[in-house]
């Protein structure tokens, strides 16, 4: 088949058009085109008045051969790529130590399910609830303000990812095609098959905790073994003497002998005996990453981003973005992306865009008080939110601390958790928010009611000044690029947008490194760090894309033995 690139229609063109598009380019009769389909779809808004659609199709025709030559030349027109999965091995009958997969969020679910695929039977450990039960629990905690710090928006079967926007894309770089395996497998699940074609695919809260459900019990009739409620307290060693490993992840790791996985201990005091433990565990795992921290694995503090939750009525980011063509049924709800570099050298970003949805409690500890983003697959919320951040890196970890705090790995998760306890106190330390409308925010004055934008947050808000909530470069930076904003998106820094602090949790603040050809940690063999956690994923399809490779990378280890 043909894979032809930068079709482009009109927003409004019938269906029809698209086939006469690609007859014309490639100067074909009806008669020749066997049938094609729809690869991607995304749409340039670039001129809000005048949108244009933008196609790439999968073309099969009865003269394929003389076309890829005729085209050799062009970019648009050449050989579709094989996007199949092909499983790297297939487990034995008899698997004498399963692989344990730590965390059941949407990279140890990748890892699972293709682990149970090709038969390798893993057990999956999940210290939350199932997902059902642990959304009981974290809308219990929105309404009464009760909070499990098992069982929430960051703990518990379907991870973080859950409570979300569900984006399904992602900019990293995906050779092999995993995302394809990824899409093709929530689909199977239950998920729209819009997602496979569409360029900004979501599913939304209410839909990915039925697809959850689905894939669980696939790892389960495969002969995995998913066990919720069980927190891993430590990962047990072999004897031997740790390898003295170089800051370069690149560096080569075998110079020294390393200690090797024997198995997990649960909090419990059970004891699993394993070889291959897969480590999922999610950017919010801090007692996680402690406990590897004092066992001396291999980690660096590394680059995360702060700041708030900005909110708009979503008319007027759509107004903004699409102007007469909003509301138009393929565009749906806008979003937006944006970026702006300081005068100080700070760079502020838009992130986690979620239109038409709602901001939401957090919090994972008590006493502390974060931000999140979520909607559901309507998208159809009153506000558009995203988070408006700061990038931030290890030289800032000590900003609020009494001590130099550069040489602590785990400074970043200090530096998020003193800003979550200002921002509890703030709020009124009941889990309510520090929330100011933008106007005052730029002006520099307390806040003492909402406008036009009435912030969707729950439990509850409470307005003040967020003045203090973040370390002065920030708030500067913050002040400087909304204006910015308002220039790219009219109505952007508007008086009555809404700010609610704060947002610490963009992606983790440590990276457990690992090997980049046997994805083992630096110096513990048969340790597989993984996902956001672990620092080499952020957002739901590029954890589903790491999961597939620890899967493989587990198999094949398992089958050289």
């Amino acid at each position: 088949m043909l894979r032809l690139t930068n079709l482009k229609l009109d927003l409004n063109h019938q269906p029809e058009e698209l086939e006469q598009a690609i007859l014309q380019t490639l100067s074909i009769s009806a008669e020749q085109l066997v049938k094609f389909n729809v690869f991607k779809r995304g749409y340039d808004a670039r001129r809000k008045n005048s949108i244009i659609l933008m196609y790439t199709v999968d073309v099969e025709t009865t003269v394929d051969e003389k076309l890829l030559e005729q085209f050799a030349d062009d970019n648009n027109v050449k050989l579709s790529p094989d996007t199949n999965y092909y499983f790297v091995g297939e487990a034995p009958e008899v698997v004498e130590q399963r692989p344990v997969v730590i965390g059941f969020g949407p990279c140890g679910l990748f890892i699972g399910l293709v682990l149970a695929q090709m038969g390798f039977k893993p057990i999956i450990l999940e210290r939350g609830k199932e997902v059902r039960e642990r959304t009981k629990d974290t809308f219990g905690f929105w309404r009464k303000k009760i909070l499990n710090t098992e069982s929430n928006v960051q703990f518990g079967e379907g991870g973080a990812g859950t409570f979300s926007d569900g984006k399904l894309y992602s900019q990293v770089k995906d050779p092999k095609h995993y995302s394809r395996k990824v899409l093709h497998e929530f689909v199977d699940a239950g998920a729209p098959e819009e997602i496979l074609y569409v360029s900004k695919p979501h599913i939304g809260t209410f839909k990915l905790v039925t697809m959850i459900e689905k894939m669980r019990a696939t790892i389960t009739e495969l002969g995995g073994e998913i066990r919720f409620s069980q927190r891993v307290d430590d990962i047990l060693f072999e004897d031997g003497e740790a390898n003295n490993a170089e800051t370069d992840a690149e560096s080569d790791s075998s110079a020294e002998t390393n200690r090797k996985v024997v198995g997990v201990k649960l909090s419990t005091g059970e004891i699993i005996k394993t070889q291959h433990v897969a480590l999922a565990v999610g950017h919010s795992a801090r007692d996680t990453f402690k406990m590897l921290n004092d066992k001396n694995v291999y980690m660096v503090a590394k680059p995360f981003s702060i700041g708030f939750r900005i909110e708009h009525e979503q008319s007027v980011i759509d107004d903004a973005r699409f102007g007469k063509n909003a509301g138009h049924p393929i565009l749906g709800s806008a979003d937006y992306k944006l970026v702006h570099h300081c005068k100080n050298g700070r760079s502020v970003y838009s992130f986690c865009m979620c239109p038409g949805g709602t901001v939401v409690a957090a919090a994972s500890e008590e006493g502390r008080l974060v931000t999140n983003g979520m909607s559901q697959y309507s998208r159809h919320e009153r506000n558009a939110n995203s988070a408006i951040v700061v990038g931030i890196d290890p030289k800032d970890f000590s900003y609020g601390s009494d001590n130099d705090e550069s040489d602590n790995i785990l400074a970043g998760v200090d530096l998020q958790r003193r800003l979550e306890e200002f921002a509890y106190k703030l709020g009124g330390e009941n889990y309510d928010a520090p929330v100011q409308l933008v106007g005052d925010f730029l002006a520099g004055r307390k806040s003492g009611e909402h406008g036009s934008v009435e912030p969707s947050y729950k439990p509850g808000v409470t307005y003040c000044d967020l003045s203090e909530t973040l370390p002065p470069y920030a708030i500067e930076a913050l002040r400087e690029a909304l204006p910015a904003f308002e220039k790219k998106i009219k109505g952007f820094a508007m008086e009555h947008a809404t700010l609610t602090a704060v947002e610490t949790r963009t992606s983790s603040p440590i990276q457990i490194t690992r090997d980049k050809e046997t994805y083992q940690s630096l110096n513990v063999d048969g340790l597989y760090p993984a996902g956001e956690g672990a620092g080499y994923a952020g957002g739901i399809l590029s954890a589903g894309i790491d999961g597939i490779k620890i899967a493989e990378a587990i198999a094949l280890s398992m089958l050289k033995k």
